[in-house]
């Protein structure tokens, strides 16, 4: 079972405000892109990380910095010192261990996400963090991978006529935002397809393999739950309009990604609650083949009973037993015994002659059954 804890105690010690990466390895270069725009002009640049980056804002354009990767952290001090960002900021950038969470600096506005894919190889779930920054006239984002997550929102810019180039930065903000909540809904449908199998599976037949798929779709559950639930809250207030940077024409988009993470929510829920299911099916199907299990070894038994008594009594040491001395004594034996079992048989397993298993609860069902044939006996 993979391990969804990162290390953290490099960290300890360290006055706050340290920037130290905690998050996956990596030795490859990080991804700069700038993107300044309004609704006439539209410039792109990709960014070097020895460039010292230089903001000036302007009140007529609009400033989309976006970051894949976030283990090279002097890039990012470039990054934090042009935008004038708070060291608690920083920290929590390069700290992939964050919940999702929102904090209004005043000037701007701090929001960590989580970006979640399922990978078909491994049948798991994959997460990255995103951090969201909205400024005046400057929105920032920063990857933790180097997944091309805001493609859509790039192919946007391009039309001249969209809404997010005809409004503020709020709004690209909210274009963000939303372009992580509605791949959520991919995963789930993958996700829901899978447990489906395994409940299909768990039906026809429970074995080891269903539960070790079981037992590996809980803790993808727990992550799922743990990278969403918070994001209610965060959406929420953004919906609300507690802060000055988002304006009320905007509030209206945010209650839109409010109303999807709730329906995220609910299907986890849902998900979660289909596992229990699945898992309480497993557990009633192996009691119930221990049950068949032993009602046949109880069957067999009975068979053995009276052949039993019939061995027991011709195997006690008296002297004067007649059928000891005749010569068709021991094929007798033998035959009865046979008719005994061959009659126990039919009657343990037999559903034709109205006996299955030999109970008190089955003979009042032939006494129901047969009522005719018991009144004519008495």
């Amino acid at each position: 079972m993979r391990s969804h804890t990162k290390k953290r105690s490099k960290k300890s010690g360290l006055p706050p405000g340290t920037p130290i990466h905690i998050g996956e390895h990596r030795t490859d270069a990080i991804s700069i892109h700038q993107v300044t725009y309004n609704n006439a002009v539209l410039q792109e640049k990709n960014l070097t990380q020895k460039e010292e980056f230089s903001f000036s804002p302007t009140e007529h354009t609009l400033t989309w910095l976006n970051v894949q990767g976030v283990h090279d952290i002097g890039p990012l001090k470039h990054i934090a010192k042009g935008f004038q960002l708070h060291p608690l900021v920083l920290e929590d950038l390069v700290n992939t261990e964050q919940r999702p969470k929102v904090e209004d600096y005043e000037e701007y506005l701090f929001l960590v996400l989580k970006y979640i894919t399922w990978q078909e190889k491994t049948r798991t779930i994959h997460t990255e963090q995103i951090s969201l920054i909205l400024g005046q006239n400057f929105v920032l984002s920063f990857q933790e991978g180097n997944h091309d997550v805001f493609h859509l929102v790039e192919a946007r810019l391009q039309n001249g006529k969209s809404g997010v180039r005809t409004h503020g930065s709020d709004y690209l903000f909210y274009a963000l935002l939303d372009a992580v909540v509605d791949n959520y809904f991919f995963v789930l449908e993958a996700l829901g397809e899978e447990i489906e199998r395994l409940e299909e599976q768990v039906m026809k037949q429970s074995g080891q393999e269903s539960l070790q798929c079981l037992h590996e779709l809980k803790p993808e559950m727990i992550l799922l739950r743990k990278s969403v639930w918070p994001l209610r809250e965060v959406v929420g207030r953004l919906s609300r309009g507690d802060s000055s940077l988002v304006r009320q024409t905007t509030q209206v988009n945010f209650r839109d990604v409010y109303d999807h993470t709730v329906q995220v929510i609910e299907t986890i829920e849902t998900y979660r609650e289909m596992l229990t299911s699945i898992l309480e099916i497993y557990l009633t199907s192996l009691s119930n083949k221990l049950n068949e299990i032993m009602k046949t070894m109880a069957m067999i038994a009975t068979l053995f009973i009276l052949l039993t008594l019939i061995a027991g009594i011709y195997g006690m040491n008296f002297k004067h037993m007649p059928e000891l001395e005749w010569t068709w004594g021991y094929p007798l034996v033998l035959a009865i015994m046979g008719v005994c079992t061959e009659a126990g048989w039919r009657c343990s397993f037999e559903e034709e002659n109205g006996c299955k298993i030999i109970s008190p609860h089955r003979f009042k069902f032939e006494w129901k059954k047969f009522p005719s044939r018991v009144t004519s006996h008495s």
